[in-house]
């Protein structure tokens, strides 16, 4: 993958466009939805991406996370590391079809509901594994193309939004933003800003990785920042109260600022959007098994390759038919559960930079993150309290009858009961 192959599949793996903005918006209003987003990647996003840029540069190795967390602290961890990004997949993997079928519906309301909705994510999901099946330079090539398909509407809509906000006299609307408000607001901006270190796991299929992967990780930092704040900015002043924003809203404000076509090509874009989120994320996720399986973890099965481009083709059939039976369940975006098994993972990859620095001081490095081994240690440091403020501010999320955080714990336990009883289990295979 070249440097701008890995910055747009970064991009995708991470942000997919301003869609997933309307909350914040509502909560917020505009200006604080701006500052939230201009926050956001610098206390959050910012950190991890730097982190990825030394740790895969320094080990260009196909599993990413799972490598430096195992290299760095041992194969119990290492596995803990997989296991929560893997698990976290199964919640996530079955947004991206549901909110393409959401946009869908707004061109052919008959395809929104029903078995056609799930015959559309089926397809989803298999077009997706067609792609991957044609290895990492494919959705990387794939990847340019969508992200130019998606943000063209959006650069459309700031060109005619921008001048009628700035001549606007209407006030922007003041919110009772309360301290529950704000945490809430910042929480689904962090939802939106995570998933930085899924770029590592392909490593070992980029070209000059410890030169593309800073290139790569801060280029697309830039991106996510300009293409959420500017088009919030750029219609702020149209007279749309932020009390209104839904998800759908990107949609009718095109509607209102460029008429009919402007809207049906940002009812695409979100379209595009989920395509290209869950095509980027086959990509990252299907390498987690492979290393596994090079390990000892999984069968050996999981880690053939196809000759002609090094596509692990096992692990992306196995992984997208985990994902396609997933899609009668029905799952909703459990922002809660999802950055508590996110979040967990990162401080992990955090410790693991920071050992790495203590017990090989001689590794490699072609990019470090500055200020030495204090530099490290802070780096994550903003992450983890910001973590930690963002799981007590939703505490009261639920998954069913159970809490949000509840579940996530039992999930986090679970992987270490499944790797004491597959350590046991291979044992008497080896005895």
């Amino acid at each position: 993958m070249t440097v701008m192959q890995l910055l747009t599949a970064t991009y995708f793996m991470v942000a997919g466009g301003p869609f997933g903005l309307e909350e914040v918006i509502h909560g917020a209003g505009y200006l604080g939805a701006a500052l939230i987003l201009i926050v956001t990647p610098i206390v959050w996003s910012l950190p991890t991406a730097l982190m990825v840029a030394e740790l895969s540069a320094a080990m260009p190795e196909d599993g990413g996370y799972y490598t430096w967390v195992k290299r760095a602290m041992g194969r119990f961890w290492g596995f803990q590391e997989a296991w929560l990004s893997l698990a976290a997949s199964i919640f996530d993997m079955a947004i991206y079809p549901t909110l393409f079928v959401l946009y869908l519906s707004r061109l052919f309301p008959s395809l929104g509901e029903g078995a056609a909705a799930i015959a559309v994510g089926f397809a989803m999901i298999a077009a997706c594994a067609a792609l991957n099946l044609g290895g990492a330079r494919s959705v990387g090539g794939s990847s340019v193309v969508l992200s130019v398909l998606l943000l063209a509407p959006f650069a459309v809509i700031v060109l005619l939004a921008a001048p009628k906000s700035l001549m606007a006299a209407v006030p922007t609307e003041r919110l009772p933003l309360t301290q529950g408000g704000l945490f809430s607001c910042f929480l689904v901006a962090m939802w939106n800003c995570m998933g930085w270190d899924n770029a590592s796991t392909v490593a070992g299929e980029v070209e000059r990785p410890h030169r593309t992967y800073p290139l790569a990780m801060m280029g697309a930092v830039a991106l996510l920042a300009a293409t959420y704040v500017v088009p919030v900015l750029a219609v702020s002043r149209l007279g749309v109260p932020p009390s209104s924003w839904t998800t759908g809203s990107w949609a009718d404000v095109a509607g209102a600022v460029g008429g009919r076509w402007l809207m049906i090509t940002v009812v695409v874009a979100g379209m595009i959007s989920a395509f290209g989120m869950l095509n980027a994320l086959v990509l990252s996720y299907t390498r987690v098994p492979v290393a596994l399986a090079e390990d000892g973890f999984l069968p050996k099965v999981f880690a053939l390759r196809i000759a002609k481009n090094d596509a692990p083709w096992v692990a992306i059939l196995v992984c997208a038919a985990c994902w396609a039976l997933c899609l009668g369940i029905g799952f909703e975006r459990l922002v809660a559960l999802d950055i508590m098994l996110y979040g967990l993972s990162l401080l992990l990859e955090f410790v693991a930079l920071v050992v790495l620095r203590v017990r090989e001081p001689d590794l490699p490095r072609p990019y470090r993150v500055p200020g030495g081994l204090l530099g490290a240690v802070g780096l994550g440091v903003f992450p983890a309290l910001i973590l930690g403020v963002a799981l007590w501010s939703a505490r009261g999320d639920r998954v069913g009858p159970v809490s949000a955080l509840a579940f996530g714990a039992g999930v986090v336990l679970l992987g270490a009961v499944v790797y004491a009883v597959g350590g046991l289990f291979r044992r008497r295979l080896d005895g």
